[in-house]
């Protein structure tokens, strides 16, 4: 979405800012399914071929919901401006956002009207409360719902009927998907929904710009996943609006607060804060999160420790949503720009209103053809950078290296709200992407742990360098996983006896380790509760997302596995949903992910019932194997959700009958392996 700012309402005599905040849909087929994801409000919407057989992952009214709050933001809506870019180039999508539209138009007055602080629509109905009447409110909902259900209608059918629309010009938007448009291959589509200036909303004021945007996609042509699409919507924007800040945020988060414009332009606009910001990075919240965070979805040491410890050298790293860019740091260095191919793209153009339409519609296509960045600097120098699949890492990393800066804002009331996988597999498998990003951001020649050293203050680079080699902790896991374990099977003590001064160094770095770990997730905020489930997934990454993203970057190295681009689901099963509130963990598919945790868990079970055979036989041999039944216990104590998930559950979720057995014979096999 672009939308722009008027800066007087902050600080006086400094005019009228635009802000863009596009809003892109990447669409990538997965398993057989096809997934969208978004760009400047970054925004992963469904699967949309019923036809394959395969139900979406991303429902349409995410977005809708996700737009419509951005659209209703407290600044003045003919300096607003959204884009929704869908890369899979799907015409439900298109649908979804024209009904978005016209909802708008009685959305936006409704907002104003009763000064909601909530302004997505489907937010705010679930927490009216009954006592609650504000004014129209029965009217407003009648349409929402409306709305929604044609909407669903239209995904649950798979396709637009066009012959029912009587808008000749919507007719003609869809008259442009084909037999042969596929979201792998299919030309570039832009279509202006709402125009500023011109449309106007019940109350008769300007309606914000609505511009959908799907770039062009060509099986021969690399499309450089999320990055790709980033930069993309750069250009289109700046060949129509060319606002100074963008925001992205992904489709599954929605905007929580209508004065976070207003907030930031007080860091953009202060002149005591340094030039040189190139982005505020907000937090990422969540929103359904249960009670202790089973999954430890909040990721609350990445992005709210660390990240006011980084705000405090050069500033966070950007976390791919929720965070506002200034334009000017996408060509260059603060003190030499890098000049774009097209005079149209630099980032001090001005858009000339007297351009006809079509020309700079045509222009706009031009940009998003999927040659254009052939022999051009974007994606190396320009826009997003290209060489990983966690490009908001890595995009950051370079922006600091170039001089640029970035402040970490965290007001009490959550700026953005997301939604947390519910489900321990799409979890993992998310993790396991961000970590072959990562691999590739660490033995690439801009490693931080090399050229970042060299291009920035140390402690900020080693901050990026603590994340880019996170995944090779999977080493020294694993090995604390199985090693003691096995050696304790076979009655072979390797640590210091309980009498030998040595066990204290043990014991002073294993309790001192945990001890800060814990105070400093309770001081930010955390419950003993959401600790323990946060070190207890620490070790099931560290075994399963960890190890096959090293597995899959080593053979990409070597050109035996190409990247992939993977979307969570954001579609919420009833009874799944209810018991992730309860706590339970979520298996269900015999995932090669849970071969390890599962492996590792009977491996350590039948280690500590060793150790207790060893102790009761001889009462002596505690010294010789406390530390080792100790490590082992504490697996024991951690696995509890897969023994319960093996043994005692019986709904879906639980581990797969094939996974216990291969987990079973793997155990077998590592123990005859080193007998």
């Amino acid at each position: 979405m672009i939308f722009q700012l008027s800066s007087s309402t902050i600080i006086r005599g400094r005019g009228v800012v635009k802000l863009d905040i596009i809003l892109l849909l990447v669409k990538e087929i997965v398993d057989q399914a096809n997934k969208i994801s978004h760009v400047i409000i970054e925004v992963g919407i469904y699967q949309w071929r019923s036809l394959l057989g395969s139900s979406y992952k991303e429902p349409p009214m995410d977005v809708v919901n996700a737009a419509l709050y951005v659209m209703a933001y407290d600044y003045p809506k003919e300096k607003l401006s959204v884009y929704v870019s869908d890369d899979g180039g799907s015409q439900l999508t298109l649908f979804a956002l024209m009904e978005a539209a016209k909802f708008a138009k009685h959305w936006l007055p409704f907002c104003r009207l009763n000064n909601l602080v909530v302004r997505s629509p489907e937010a705010y109905f679930k927490s009216l409360l009954p006592s609650d009447s504000p004014r129209n409110i029965h009217n407003i909902k009648a349409l929402y719902e409306s709305m929604k259900t044609r909407v669903e209608n239209v995904v649950i059918k798979g396709s637009v009927d066009h012959s029912t629309d009587d808008n000749e010009l919507d007719m003609i938007a869809f008259s442009k998907w084909t037999e042969g448009f596929t979201s792998q291959d299919h030309p570039s589509v832009i279509q202006v929904l709402l125009k500023s200036g011109i449309d106007k909303d019940d109350s008769d004021n300007q309606m914000p710009n609505l511009i959908y945007v799907s770039r062009e996609k060509r099986k021969a042509t690399p499309h450089h996943f999320k990055g790709g699409a980033l930069n993309t919507l750069i250009r289109v924007s700046a060949i129509m609006t060319n606002a100074p800040l963008v925001l992205t945020i992904d489709c599954d988060v929605y905007s929580n607060d209508p004065q976070t414009p207003l907030r930031v332009l007080c860091y953009m606009l202060d002149p005591c804060v340094d030039p040189n910001l190139a982005f505020v990075q907000f937090p990422q919240r969540f929103n359904g999160i249960n009670q202790n965070d089973v999954y430890s979805a909040e990721f609350k040491n990445w992005t709210e420790i660390d990240a006011v410890g980084l705000d405090g050298i050069l500033g966070p790293n950007y976390m791919g949503t929720g965070c506002f860019f200034r334009r000017r740091a996408f060509f260059g260095s603060p003190s030499s720009i890098v000049q774009p191919e097209c005079p149209q793209l630099r980032p001090d153009h001005v858009p000339c209103s007297s351009s006809r339409a079509e020309d700079v519609l045509a222009l706009a296509l031009d940009v998003s053809h999927s040659s254009y960045e052939a022999s051009t600097e974007w994606g190396s120098q320009m826009g997003f950078i290209y060489g990983s699949l966690v490009e908001d890492y890595y995009t950051s990393f370079l922006l600091h290296c170039k001089g640029w800066r970035s402040i970490y804002c965290n007001p009490n009331r959550p700026a953005f709200l997301g939604n947390a996988p519910i489900n321990l597999h799409d979890f993992l498998t998310m993790l396991k992407r961000y970590s072959i990003g990562l691999l590739d951001m660490a033995f690439c020649k801009t490693s931080p742990i090399t050229f970042g050293v060299q291009s920035m203050n140390l402690l900020q680079a080693l901050g990026y360098t603590h994340y880019s080699f996170w995944p090779i902790w999977c080493i020294p896991i694993t090995i604390y996983a199985l090693l003691p374990q096995i050696a304790l099977i076979n009655s072979l003590p390797i640590f210091p006896k309980v009498s030998d001064p040595w066990f204290m160094v043990y014991a002073f770095l294993f309790v001192g380790s945990y001890v800060q770990d814990f105070m400093e997730y309770i001081l930010n905020g955390g419950t003993y509760a959401k600790w323990w489930n946060n070190q207890r997934m620490w070790m099931i990454r560290g075994i399963s997302s960890f190890p096959f993203a090293v597995v899959e970057y080593t053979l990409g190295c070597f050109g035996l596995s190409a990247p992939g681009y993977s979307v969570t689901s954001k579609v919420v099963d009833v009874k799944q949903n209810q018991r992730y509130d309860c706590g339970m963990f979520e298996f269900g598919v015999a995932s090669p992910l849970f071969f390890p945790v599962t492996t590792i868990a009977i491996i350590n079970l039948v280690a500590f019932s060793s150790g207790v055979v060893q102790i009761w036989r001889n009462a002596n041999a505690y010294e010789d194997v406390l530390v080792q039944m100790f490590i082992a216990g504490f697996v024991v104590l951690n696995s509890w959700p897969i023994y319960d998930a093996i043994i005692f559950r019986a709904d879906t979720g639980k581990m797969p009958v094939k996974v216990s057995l291969i987990s079973v014979a793997l155990a077998c096999i590592v123990y005859l392996s080193v007998a």
